[in-house]
């Protein structure tokens, strides 16, 4: 797996907030050449399956080409062989009558179950009631439910490695594989549970089916929940930012303390990813000092996911030297032209063994002070 190491030098304005210092806008040009993140969506026939993540590689990918020493694809299906008007697997939920794509889009069954389902523990809900699924960064796999059961969805998501939320909906399949002589089936209603490994919400549930020779997959209550955070990382104390990053001003030394960032794109949301370049860039740091002055350590990091209009581009991992508290957490994206990039689940950590020794000019205080 590959990560990116972005430099992060461009002159984009900031939307919604104070203007950044000029390291920390996006370098466009390095977002645009680093890989794609994989968006998956599930075909017709595809059996429940669990994604399988290779998190080693991973983290050897998110230590490796550290920042320089300052001082101070789709999955691939399965060949498969003819199976035109073979029996498809039967699903658990209602059909509705007369049995077409338009009466299952107005069935107010699917859509009370959307609005009634209650938020399983540990979880916030994204979005509800839509007719899409979501096209999103870390897909981790699904299985089909025999109700509209968002905690038992949950529990399934909990038991998978890389799922940090879930798209729980109805789906109209055809009962058996359409072909030539059997163009348009009887349908199913299959309830999936799909696990994810990055931010879902409405923006990027834009998958509103498919069609299969004259039979129209359309999908129904459509509802959205990820979890809540941060998650536990051993030597770390994390915050939850929301959809908001860290926008980090000089120091009262007049210090810049952000040291620069990585983006990891081929693997799922994973906050331990940036913790391990965090981790990294010191040791690389010491042991290739700079000539003149301490080289910088990383103290403190946010990671986020970042989007263009509702599309992943992958797990960003910003370094800092001092920890910045929440109530500098305004950086809520950037506008690229008419494309507009945001921050989604946006966390920051900061070492547990961390002490702010800055001494502030005129002030026997330690702590950082902000500029008004």
């Amino acid at each position: 797996m590959k990560s990116r190491t972005l430099i992060l030098n461009g002159l984009v304005s900031l939307a919604g907030a104070s203007p950044l210092q000029p390291r920390q806008l996006l370098d466009f040009d390095l977002l645009d050449s680093a890989p794609k993140p994989s968006v998956h969506t599930i075909s017709i026939g595809e059996q429940p399956h669990t994604v399988h993540y290779d998190l080693p590689a991973a983290t050897q990918a998110a230590v490796a080409d550290p920042l320089p020493v300052e001082a101070i694809t789709k999955r691939g299906l399965a060949a498969r062989t003819d199976d035109s008007c073979t029996s498809l697997a039967a699903g658990a939920g209602p059909v509705p009558n007369p049995d077409t794509a338009d009466a299952f889009l107005a069935y107010d069954a699917f859509s009370t179950a959307a609005k009634t389902a209650a938020v399983p523990s540990g979880y916030f809900r994204t979005f509800e009631n839509l007719q899409a699924s979501n096209n999103a960064y870390g897909y981790s796999g699904y299985s089909t439910l025999e109700s509209y059961d968002t905690a038992e969805c949950a529990r399934r998501c909990d038991n998978v490695n890389s799922c940090s939320g879930f798209n729980i909906y109805f789906e109209r399949d055809p009962s058996i594989v359409p072909a030539a002589s059997c163009p348009d089936p009887l349908s199913t209603t299959v309830i999936k549970c799909v696990y994810w490994g990055g931010h879902i919400s409405a923006d990027n549930a834009n998958n509103y089916g498919q069609w299969r020779e004259q039979f129209h997959v359309v999908i129904a209550g459509s509802n959205g929940y990820m979890k809540n955070g941060p998650v536990t990382i051993p030597g770390w104390s994390g915050e939850a930012l929301g959809d908001a990053s860290i926008n980090a001003p000089l120091n009262c030394l007049g210090q810049d303390t952000y040291m620069g960032a990585k983006i990891f794109t081929t693997s799922f949301f994973d906050v331990g990813l940036c913790a391990a370049a965090c981790t990294s860039q010191n040791e690389y740091n010491l042991a290739h000092p700079p000539s003149v002055g301490s080289p910088k350590i990383c103290n403190f990091f946010v990671t986020y996911l970042s989007e263009v209009n509702g599309s992943p581009e992958g797990q960003y991992c910003a370094m800092y030297t001092q920890y910045w508290d929440s109530s500098y957490a305004t950086n809520d994206g950037q506008w690229r032209g008419s494309d507009h990039y945001t921050n989604n689940y946006v966390f920051s950590y900061k070492n547990a063994s961390y002490v702010d020794n800055t001494i502030c000019p005129g002030s026997n205080s330690t702590l950082p002070r902000r500029f008004l």
